[in-house]
C-alpha cells in the first residue's frame, strides 16, 4: 500500500532530487514550497508521514509544523531538513513538535532509513496532560485540576488554559490568544477579556491568582505563592 507523503521544501532541486529517490519507493507524494500551501494541503488531505525544511519563505517550517500540532491535531510523524545544526535549532525543532531531525546535506538512503524508522514508530503520541506547578490539565477527557480539586471553566476558557499551561512560565500574547480560540475570524466584542476574569477568579487564593498579566506583554501563569500582581 502507498505511503501518504507531504514534502515542504522551497529548493525545487532538492524537491526533485526527493520524489524521484522516493516515487521509487511506493510512496505517493505531494509538494508544499512554503508553509502556507502545506497548511492548505493538510487542510485538505491526509498524510501519513511529512519532510519538512526549516527555512522557508512566508511560513518556516517550524512555525508551520507547530500550527500543524495545535490548530488541526495532526499526530503523524515530521522529519524536519535544514542545514542549521546548533544544539538550539534544533531544540526549537523538537518542541514545535517534530519526530527526527536531518542536516543538509544529506544521504538519501539514510533518509530513506529515517523514514521507515518513523513509520514504524506510529504516530505522534501528544502528552495526555499539562501541568505547572499544582495546575493540571487533563486531555482526554477534557478536565482541569488545581490542587487535586476540579475546577469548572467553560471550554473556551480551558482551551486558554492550555495554551498557558503550554508556555508556562513564559507570556502568552494577546493576540496568540485570539488566533488560538478563533483564527482570522475574532469576535466583535472583547469576550476574551471576560474569558481571562472567569479564569483569574477560578485560580485565586489567599495567595492571589496563578493567572497574571504582564503589562504591555500578555499573560502568564506563575505560582500562587510567588509574589505578582
Amino acid at each position: 500500500m502507498s505511503i501518504k507523503l507531504l514534502i515542504v521544501e522551497d529548493n525545487v532541486q532538492i524537491m526533485g532530487t526527493l520524489v524521484d529517490y522516493l516515487e521509487l519507493d511506493d510512496y505517493q507524494i505531494d509538494c508544499a514550497y512554503h508553509g502556507e500551501a502545506a497548511f492548505t494541503f493538510c487542510s485538505q488531505n491526509t498524510y501519513d508521514i511529512m519532510i519538512v525544511d526549516i527555512m522557508m519563505p512566508k511560513l518556516d517550517g517550524i512555525a508551520f509544523v507547530s500550527q500543524l500540532r495545535q490548530q488541526l491535531d495532526w499526530q503523524g510523524p515530521v522529519l524536519f531538513l535544514t542545514a542549521k545544526d546548533s544544539l538550539e535549532d534544533k531544540t526549537r525543532a523538537f518542541q514545535a513538535g517534530g519526530d527526527d531531525y536531518l542536516v543538509k546535506p544529506f544521504a538519501l538512503e539514510e533518509l530513506q532509513l529515517r523514514l521507515s524508522a518513523l513509520l514504524k514508530r506510529g504516530a505522534h503520541k501528544a502528552d495526555n496532560s499539562l501541568q505547572f506547578h499544582d495546575l493540571r490539565l487533563e486531555r482526554n477527557p477534557l478536565a482541569l485540576f488545581w490542587k487535586d480539586r476540579p475546577v469548572k471553566l467553560a471550554p473556551k476558557q480551558l482551551k486558554i488554559v492550555e495554551k498557558l499551561l503550554q508556555k508556562a512560565p513564559n507570556v502568552v500574547t494577546r493576540s496568540e490568544l485570539i488566533e488560538y480560540l478563533w483564527g482570522d475570524e475574532p469576535p466583535k466584542s472583547d469576550a476574551l477579556r471576560s474569558h481571562l476574569y472567569a479564569i483569574r477568579t477560578a485560580l485565586s487564593d489567599a495567595n492571589g491568582s496563578l493567572l497574571k498579566t504582564v503589562h504591555s506583554q500578555g499573560f502568564c501563569l506563575v505560582p500562587t505563592t510567588q509574589p505578582h500582581d
